[in-house]
């Protein structure tokens, strides 16, 4: 190893870097203080060319999918966070050998130019925090980084360059000692330990969540006026087909499609909504400001424009808001503005067109299934707009803005649909073999086509005809999916099952096979069974 001065600043440089980038994620739990490896990832994830990023999301879903690794968001967030700690333990890598090669030449101490190399690794790492909008205090947040990243370059340098100065630990520069793999081990061994206590902070992250006011039971809404079917047909509709996915998504299996590696923390007793631009009376909104209108709840069907055919990507829910076009005309809207710039905290940010702002069915959404918005979903508030993708929704807004022209958002800009209209979508979600009654098999799943409804879907079996499946009428709403069922007359042997729909205008599925990019996936769904 000491032949090999720039191996051993690797090493060290790739093993300290775990307790440093552990020690981070602890205080950023603990008490919302940047984590710096995390908001570098989403710092070259944001500035790379849009084809990097749209190339590199339909790979990971491709690959999430062809592997069956799991739920689509879930298993992507843990790759993306993977990724990012991994990009940490490669900035470590490189610190160590810049720093094993200044000493090997220069005539300083080891200690003394790791400090001057932390100072210089200070600079770009405040400039990068100071543009992210998720940092709390400035102040707070420079010296956590200061403290963390130039207290770490500075041991480094010290154990790199210390000598005999350092118990155990030779040199690089020296010749062979006989302790120097021990103290390396040892080294190795405590960066570990600190690191596994750094990234166990359960008991904080839970404090942190109940303290913002996410997930609590929804108060403060006046007269929650509910948008669904009264329960006396939905009684008498036709069971699903065994297997089919429920009807309402429960919370902890709602997808969760953002651009953070983990979802901001918003501290609902602080937040308010900055209200800028064309209005005759704008001011800023608290939670119990918006709750003071009347409240809306509807069951709403919402898909990412990255669900593939079939994904997981999609789920139904309760969304209690207010309708945006009372907000505005009691903002005093004015006649020129046309568009509404909406921001989120996170630095995302989108333009809706004053056609979707005057539909009634347009929410400034703070609750979901009778809480307040759980964190992943963006508590304290984000928008729900009808018939169009996740990708056109700002989670975690803190700023609307009227404005006289369009302004493209987040994806847009990187080359997504303009108008994220979904596409028409039905889904086979089961061919219950194991309960057969009178010879037949239920076949079920779901069928959605944004707000237009679903007036028909059609299943077919080893490219015979076409024949009609019975739909779970009415659905929960009328901008949710609705759930099908088809009774086949069992037949042993491999078969193929394929189905398509047609929406509430008479439009049907389209067949050919397309990729989520850029307008949302296309294609029938199929399943091949033998029985």
């Amino acid at each position: 190893m000491s032949r090999h001065p720039i191996l051993t600043g690797a090493l060290l440089g790739g093993i300290t870097s775990l307790p440093l980038m552990g020690l981070f994620y602890l205080g950023n739990q603990v008490a919302g203080l940047p984590f710096v490896p995390f908001d570098l990832f989403e710092w070259l994830s944001r500035i790379l060319p849009g084809g990097v990023v749209i190339y590199s999301i339909e790979a990971m879903v491709k690959a999430i999918v062809a592997l069956r690794l799991g739920a689509i968001d879930s298993v992507a967030k843990a790759l993306e966070q993977t990724m990012a700690a991994g990009l940490g333990l490669v900035v470590g890598i490189l610190v160590g050998i810049c720093l094993a090669w200044i000493i090997r030449r220069a005539s300083w101490s080891g200690d003394r130019i790791g400090l001057a190399g932390g100072v210089v690794l200070l600079l770009p790492a405040i400039a990068l925090e100071l543009t992210q909008t998720k940092m709390g205090d400035p102040a707070l947040g420079t010296f956590w980084i200061a403290v963390l990243i130039v207290g770490w370059a500075t041991l480094l340098g010290q154990r790199l360059g210390g000598g005999a100065k350092v118990e155990g630990v030779a040199a690089v520069t020296d010749g062979y000692q006989p302790g120097r793999r021990a103290a390396l081990v040892k080294i190795a061994g405590w960066s570990l330990v600190l690191a596994l206590a750094s990234w166990a902070p359960a008991r904080f992250l839970e404090e942190q969540r109940r303290g913002s006011g996410a997930g609590r039971a929804l108060t403060g809404a006046t007269s929650v006026s509910p948008t669904t079917v009264s329960p006396t047909p939905v009684a008498q509709r036709i069971e699903p087909a065994p297997g089919t996915r429920p009807e309402v998504t429960p919370i902890d299996s709602f997808y969760r499609i953002d651009i953070d590696l983990a979802a901001p923390t918003v501290v609902g007793s602080s937040w308010s909504l900055d209200v800028k631009g064309l209005f005759d009376r704008p001011r800023s909104l608290t939670l119990s400001d918006l709750k003071a209108y009347p409240a809306v709840t509807q069951p709403i069907t919402m898909s990412c424009i990255s669900n593939p055919v079939a994904g997981d990507l999609i789920g139904t829910g309760f969304w209690t808001g207010v309708r945006i076009a009372e907000l505005l005309k009691d903002l005093g809207l004015r006649p020129e503005a046309t568009e509404l710039r909406i921001e989120a905290v996170d630095g995302f940010q989108e333009s809706v067109s004053l056609a979707d702002l005057q539909d009634p069915r347009t929410l400034l959404v703070y609750g979901m299934d009778g809480e307040a918005l759980p964190e992943n979903h963006g508590f304290p508030l984000r928008i729900y707009i009808p018939n169009r993708y996740g990708m056109k929704q700002p989670k975690w807004i803190t700023r609307i803005e009227a404005t006289d022209r369009a302004v493209p958002g987040y994806w847009v800009e990187r080359g997504w649909s303009r108008d994220a209209r979904p596409q028409i979508i039905s889904v086979i979600d089961t061919v219950a073999t194991d309960r057969v009654v009178d010879g037949k098999v239920a076949i079920g799943g779901i069928a959605w086509a944004g707000d237009r409804g679903i007036q028909k879907v059609e299943v077919q079996v080893d490219e015979g005809p076409w024949q009609p499946a019975t739909l779970r009428l009415p659905p929960v709403g009328s901008l949710t999916w609705v759930q099908w069922r088809y009774d086949w007359p069992l037949a042993t042997g491999k078969h193929t099952f394929k189905v398509r729909a047609t929406d509430g205008t008479g439009a049907p599925q389209i067949e050919m096979e397309n990729d989520t990019f850029p307008d949302g996936a296309t294609g029938y769904h199929y399943l091949t069974k033998t029985i």
